[in-house]
């Protein structure tokens, strides 16, 4: 019996220390991961960095009273290098591809991915000059419409329309059309029968 209880302790003695090993095992390979999650996020906002310096180029040729743009990286658990307030570019999954996406109010769409730093500076180009466009479009339109509103004849103040009338009341006005009708119905049928 003491052979048992022997073996029981000599058993249970050692597998605490195999647990504080495996412990110590596992500790460690979690700061190896964290450190690896962390050298993936570093490397992140560098390949950004390394794109946002590529783009320098293209944004010093944008107008000075162009105040639509608002580029800089964030750095939060996915870092972006936002291009404005609705476009950005995010690294991909395996963390070396570049995602040009521009949020909508149907959702996220992608304007393009690639690899190559290069291929985002153009697609970037692309979207600079469509907002530029888009915004010269709009200003334009803007003093259109203010020429063609001081053109147009002031109204007289009679003109302007009379306030309408409650619901209620058309009901109550209803309601005595309807009962004079039925007394006219009926003393003209009184009065046929005399």
């Amino acid at each position: 019996m003491s052979d048992a209880y022997t073996t029981g302790s000599q058993s249970s003695a050692a597998r605490p220390t195999r647990l504080r090993d495996a412990l110590r095992q596992a500790r460690i390979e979690a700061a190896d991961r964290t450190g690896v999650v962390v050298d993936l996020r570093d490397a992140e906002i560098a390949r950004l960095e390394i794109l946002n310096e590529a783009l320098d180029e293209l944004f010093a040729q944008v107008p000075a009273e162009v105040d639509l743009f608002d580029r800089g990286i964030s750095q939060g658990d996915n870092p972006r290098l936002w291009i404005d307030v609705v476009a950005h570019v995010v690294m991909g999954r395996d963390k070396r591809i570049y995602r040009f996406v521009q949020d909508t109010r149907f959702g996220r769409i992608v304007l393009a991915e690639s690899h190559e730093a290069a291929r985002i500076v153009d697609a970037v180009t692309d979207y600079v000059a469509r907002r530029l466009i888009e915004r010269d479009r709009a200003l334009a339109v803007a003093p259109f419409e203010q020429a063609v509103a001081a053109s147009e004849p002031a109204t007289p103040a009679a003109a302007t329309p009379a306030p309408r009338r409650s619901a209620a009341w058309s009901f109550v006005l209803g309601v005595l059309v309807g009962a004079l009708a039925l007394f006219g119905v009926a003393l003209f049928a009184s009065l046929r029968n005399f």
